[in-house]
């Protein structure tokens, strides 16, 4: 949905000549997408007349919108009926509240420095007793809980995506480093989906073990391939949890492992040469590629070749996909991104007062992204998938019988 908006000369002057009207230009511009949405509602410009109007406009109600540059005051647009609805709020809402919650529990619980109070206070306007961080707790947490938890079975999952991200808690007066765990798939239908989130204490092959156990126990079913960097454990667990699959290593992470292992005169060098390797139409012209490879840098780059040759079954494992559906499945680029958007109001925090705020404040970020995700486009149209997995003649695309991971 496009929105034309407006803003007068001296908010964007105020703005940019830093007098503190960010906040009082976010205003205007929400303002203007609530009137441009219940003029989509009515189908009709105020004082329009039209044969398609449908309803009235009574008004303006004002609500609070808490964000990062301040408490907003929004005016929102009410009709006769009482009918205008808008997911403004629910959406954008959801990780702001959790940010600001646990910026609250960091000053309510006393771990807090004196910048992270200053920067609850500059957000929200006042202090917090701990009846008042319960109370908004009480509200959010449900709702994240329920869709952290919510049935899988519906679909199948052929691709599915994992990585995890260290954070640092602070538990028992010691400051803590765990590992939240973010698996995404690709569905039946084409739909990438955000399938979960778990704190664990590290990554071992219990960590992800548990961690996959319970996926499945919520339904994750038709897994054909895990994409992955090479997490502790992991590989083992996904041999053991997903049997049939095969396991898909991150070719930008491999890219950078052989990087770090080249001398630093042969990595740019080093690096075009990899690339064609990764890309290669079929298997049969990976090998050739990785043969020349081996046959030119042995002497000058060993250690590259060393590397290349422990990880090239895994990286090259995505060939045996049918070419459309390669390209986005050899690294974990997209899961990158998403962990980009953790990282950003991560860094904020620094230090986590409990688990139960990781999980506030990320899963609240991921259930935003997977409403995006499953609103949006389709990531992959997957009749060509599925023709060529129905083939008669076809082999199986992993089969049980062959070696399905090959352990570095």
């Amino acid at each position: 949905m496009q929105y034309q908006l407006t803003l007068d000369s001296e908010s964007v002057q105020r703005l940019f000549t830093g007098d503190g009207q960010l906040g009082r230009l976010l205003e205007a511009v929400l303002n203007q997408v609530l009137n441009a949405q219940v003029t989509e509602q009515l189908q009709v410009a105020p004082y329009e007349r039209s044969e398609q109007r449908q309803g009235y406009r009574n008004g303006y109600k004002p609500r609070q919108l808490t964000t990062r540059v301040g408490a907003l005051t929004l005016q929102v647009p009410q009709v006769r009926d009482g009918q205008f609805s808008t997911e403004l709020f629910a959406r954008y809402q959801r990780s702001e509240q959790a940010l600001v919650l646990t910026l609250m529990e960091m000053v309510v619980n006393g771990v807090s420095t004196r910048k992270v109070a200053r920067i609850t206070e500059e957000l929200c306007g006042t202090s917090f007793a701990k009846s008042t961080v319960s109370d908004l707790c009480k509200a959010l947490d449900p709702l994240v809980a329920a869709w952290n938890e919510r049935d899988l079975s519906a679909q199948r999952y052929p691709f599915v995506l994992v990585d995890a991200l260290v954070v640092k808690v602070r538990e028992e007066g010691r400051v803590r480093a765990v590992s939240a765990l973010v698996a995404t798939g690709v569905n039946d239908a084409g739909y990438r989906e955000v399938l979960g989130l778990r704190i664990g204490d590290s990554e071992s092959e219990r960590t992800w073990m548990e961690f996959f156990i319970w996926l499945k126990a919520r339904g994750l079913s038709g897994v054909d391939l895990v994409v992955s960097d090479h997490h502790g454990g992991l590989v083992k667990a996904v041999q053991i949890q997903f049997q049939g699959a095969t396991w898909q290593r991150c070719q930008t992470h491999l890219s950078a492992n052989i990087a770090d292992a080249t001398p630093k005169a042969l990595q740019e060098e080093v690096h075009a040469r990899l690339r064609p390797i990764f890309e290669a139409p079929d298997e049969a012209t990976a090998r050739t590629l990785l043969a020349t490879f081996v046959a030119d840098y042995q002497q000058t780059a060993p250690g590259a070749v060393k590397a290349l040759e422990r990880g090239f079954e895994d990286a090259t494992a995505v060939l045996a996909l049918p070419a459309p559906y390669r390209k986005r499945l050899r690294t974990t680029n997209g899961v990158e991104r998403l962990n980009e958007e953790i990282r950003r109001r991560e860094r904020v925090i620094r230090i986590f007062p409990n688990r139960d705020s990781v999980v506030r404040l990320v899963g609240a970020l991921l259930m935003e992204q997977d409403e995006v995700w499953t609103t949006s486009h389709r990531y992959f149209d997957m009749t060509a998938y599925w023709l060529w997995r129905e083939r008669p003649s076809q082999q199986p695309l992993f089969s049980q019988e062959a070696p399905m991971l090959q352990l570095a």
